[in-house]
């Protein structure tokens, strides 16, 4: 087996109490789309989709139509949605020979879909993206009524309802997100109000579920928060999250550097007096963001020390300040619990100006995963 000096734990323990916070929030009416896009953001999509579904998820979240044949593949079953839809009539054809449900903002996609549900005699479940504020897909909400008496008209569609996405649900000023709601209520009404049923209609994710409780229509769609981490760093949650991935490393020296020593490049940081220093075995390579630079933490004996100097490909130098028993060879951690300390991605985004959502992605991405259960 090859041997890497850095590793990343999933604690699918952890993504099971993150599930069972969100249902505990939305309470039994709403069901759940557990959202795995871009590898379950960093955490591997296949390992975390099987888990959702087996703690409770009813349906899975995609952003593409190959993430969606990569869960088939891997044997995964249960509805699976395509968030950003699907673009050629050979995807038209995977759609509906792997049982997904596109969601449809186009009618000419809607088009295509129906014609090969048609050819194979099977009706095609399908969702319909709304544009409620977040200007980027769908359909603008006031032109709903439309949109669905032609999607209507193409035949084999089951369109199981409406989604739309908010764009500021985690800030402080909540008069935006109210008004999205309200855009989104008045296309759901609008939708029944034409004989339409709409069963699963979406608006909520993380942040709505945490912070705007009546953005929890007939489906939520939980992303962030099933891994332990926030819509922002200055985020408060409302309930617990554990964190469900961890990133260890090791130290792979020591120096004791005299006073105006520069360390790495740019010289960036010079040693203000006698100073030891670690250096580590990970750098945004293996996922650390560079803006950790000489502003991130990382524990190594169980104490948070300094990232010092301009973070490297594969290396990163710490402070040993009050680290007494460091040796060559001793676990670092950039992501998780050692002794009674804990970094968190929240931690790491906040020190380097960005979101959790990166973090994990870049980390996750770069490194072998160890699923713990």
């Amino acid at each position: 087996m090859t041997s890497y000096p850095n590793s990343v734990t999933i604690d699918l323990s952890a993504l099971q109490h993150n599930l069972n916070q969100v249902k505990h929030l939305v309470g039994a009416g709403p069901r759940i789309m557990g959202v795995v896009k871009s590898d379950a953001y960093g955490h591997g999509m296949a390992p975390v989709a099987r888990a959702l579904r087996e703690f409770g998820a009813d349906c899975l979240g995609v952003a593409q139509l190959g993430e969606a044949l990569e869960l088939r593949e891997a044997g995964i079953g249960g509805p699976i949605v395509i968030l950003s839809g699907i673009q050629t009539r050979e995807d038209a054809r995977e759609v509906v020979d792997k049982d997904l449900t596109p969601v449809i903002y186009r009618l000419a996609m809607a088009q295509v879909i129906a014609e090969e549900g048609a050819r194979r005699e099977k009706r095609i479940p399908v969702q319909i993206k709304v544009d409620t504020g977040m200007g980027r897909l769908g359909i603008p909400h006031r032109d709903v009524g439309i949109f669905l008496n032609d999607v209507g008209a193409y035949g084999p569609l089951d369109i199981e309802g409406l989604v739309s996405h908010l764009s500021s649900a985690d800030e402080a000023e909540k008069g935006f997100t109210r008004t999205q709601i309200k855009f989104f209520h008045e296309a759901v009404k609008a939708g029944r109000s034409m004989g339409w049923d709409l069963p699963f209609n979406s608006l909520a994710n993380s942040a709505g579920i945490m912070n705007h409780r009546d953005s929890c229509f007939d489906m939520v769609r939980p992303g962030i928060m099933l891994y332990g981490g926030l819509p922002s760093p200055e985020f408060q949650s409302p309930v617990v999250l554990k964190p469900v991935m961890g990133f260890k490393g090791q130290v792979l020296h020591m120096r004791n550097l005299p006073e105006g020593t520069a360390v790495s490049y740019g010289r960036t940081y010079i040693t203000r007096g006698p100073q030891k220093i670690a250096v580590l075995s990970a750098g945004y390579g293996a996922g650390l963001p560079r803006r950790l630079s000489n502003k991130g933490m990382v524990l190594i004996g169980g104490k948070k020390v300094e990232i010092i100097g301009k973070v490297c490909m594969n290396l990163t130098m710490a402070s040993l300040e009050g680290v007494t028993d460091a040796l060559p060879g001793d676990e670092v951690v950039f992501l998780g619990d050692q002794g009674a300390e804990t970094i968190r991605g929240d931690d790491m985004a906040f020190w380097a100006e960005t979101i959790s959502y990166e973090v994990f992605c870049s980390i996750g991405n770069g490194n072998p995963r160890q699923y713990l259960k």
